[in-house]
């Protein structure tokens, strides 16, 4: 129990005091506040892991030497474009270049003597994931409004800010964020709702109109495609940018919805959906509110330009998740064909991204243009396995940074 204070009697002073009072008296020494420390800065937010790469084996390699290879080589000639500029890939991409008239062998022990390869896992270790399916559409459309074609694909509007983090936080050198000013503020940028209303926020910045909702809507997903102009001509688009909206899958929403089976939330099944509702289309296509921005690319491009910037190979490039695989790099997956247990192995390039390809073992396999593309990448869902193939004695910077190599090369 605490004792309480008390006023103390007056005593009187001694009389060496009061001889000194006529003195003037010192005054006490004041102290000075103790000011508490600063709290330390927040630590910067740390990277999420989304899998990694570990030494591997060539013997691990699911059925490696069944496949023709110089399809591979081809596409890797055209990674080669961007990454002979790095001093990892420069003396394999020479010796890539040499190979103009080798025969299947000698390709095939190209890649054996030259790289190392890399199992690919995910964040929880697990070595299989999803491998699903893309292709580059054709759509109908025009340059001008009309009542056919009321559905436009914008070119990036002009108050869309991308904010790069890498300047400030080099390990999210991957993470951008999207938004728009409002007054001093930055808010996020407009959703699919919000952009599809009308009157049209986006008014002028059409690129083209289209005369389909649902095939715009799987446009944005697949990232490019062909449209078909009133003259015979076709205009070629791309992915140029995105909204900064989470991707949310429109076949979930309708399975969890009730209008349509697990086992018809194909691209199939949901175009058969959306003809007979069309008037749910809308409703429903706002359940995902990430919106693709496009640009016009050039119409004698042999594919369209993935994210590592070269033309895509029907059926030898994938897209991948770039936080966990050098994009440009070879990639072995073994897989099975849509919706069989037939075996699919082969030698794929990593030339693409994709918002929906998150994580270590995931990958979208580019068929390549038109409808019979589109039948067989709207079926894939498939399991399957992966394995980088890296330049020997170049450890993969998602192997370093998860603890899966001290920096020598795998053996």
């Amino acid at each position: 129990m605490l004792a309480a204070c008390t006023t103390p009697a007056p005593v009187a002073p001694p009389a060496a005091v009061v001889q000194a009072e006529a003195a003037p008296l010192a005054c006490p020494p004041v102290e000075k506040p103790v000011c508490p420390a600063p709290p330390p800065p927040p630590p910067p937010p740390q990277p999420e892991v989304r899998g990694k790469l570990v030494p591997g084996a060539w013997g691990e390699l699911t059925a490696w030497g069944t496949d023709t290879l110089r399809p591979s080589l081809q596409a890797f000639l055209q990674s080669c474009t961007v990454l002979e500029k790095q001093d990892s890939w420069k003396g394999v991409c020479a010796g890539a270049q040499t190979l103009g008239g080798a025969a299947e062998p000698d390709v095939r022990a190209f890649f054996e003597l030259n790289f190392e390869p890399w199992r690919v896992l995910n964040n929880d270790d697990s070595d299989s994931g999803m491998v699903t399916g893309y292709y580059e559409p054709l759509l109908h459309g025009s340059l001008a409004r009309s009542a056919r074609y009321r559905f436009p694909l914008y070119a990036v509007p002009g108050d869309l800010l991308v904010i790069d983090l890498s300047s400030v936080y080099p390990d999210l050198k991957h993470k951008r964020l999207r938004g728009r000013l409002e007054g001093q503020r930055v808010v996020p940028y407009l959703s699919r709702e919000e952009i599809d209303r009308d009157p049209a926020p986006l008014r002028g910045h059409e690129l083209v109109w289209v005369d389909d909702a649902i095939e715009a809507f799987f446009l944005h997903i697949q990232g490019s495609g062909q449209v078909q102009l009133p003259d015979g001509q076709r205009m070629r688009v791309g992915y140029a940018d995105q909204n900064g909206h989470p991707f949310r899958s429109l076949g979930r929403v309708l399975i969890d919805r009730g209008e349509i089976p697990a086992e018809k939330a194909s691209m199939q099944g949901i175009k058969e959906w959306a003809r007979r509702h069309p008037r749910k289309v809308q409703e429903y296509l706002n359940a995902n509110p990430s919106y693709v921005f496009f640009r016009e690319l050039p119409r004698d491009l042999p594919g369209p330009l993935g994210a590592l910037g070269v033309p895509l190979t029907p059926e030898r490039s994938i897209a991948i998740d770039p936080r966990v695989i050098p994009l440009g790099a070879p990639v072995y997956l073994a897989t099975t064909w849509p919706n069989t247990s037939e075996p699919l192995t082969r030698l794929m390039l990593a030339q693409d991204t994709g918002g929906a390809i998150a994580g270590g073992v995931r990958a979208d396999f580019f068929w390549g243009f038109g409808d019979e593309a589109g039948a067989l990448a709207g079926r894939m869902r498939q399991a399957g396995r992966m394995w980088v193939l890296m330049p020997k004695g170049v450890v993969p910077p998602t192997a370093a940074a998860n603890g899966a190599a001290t920096g020598a090369a795998p053996r």
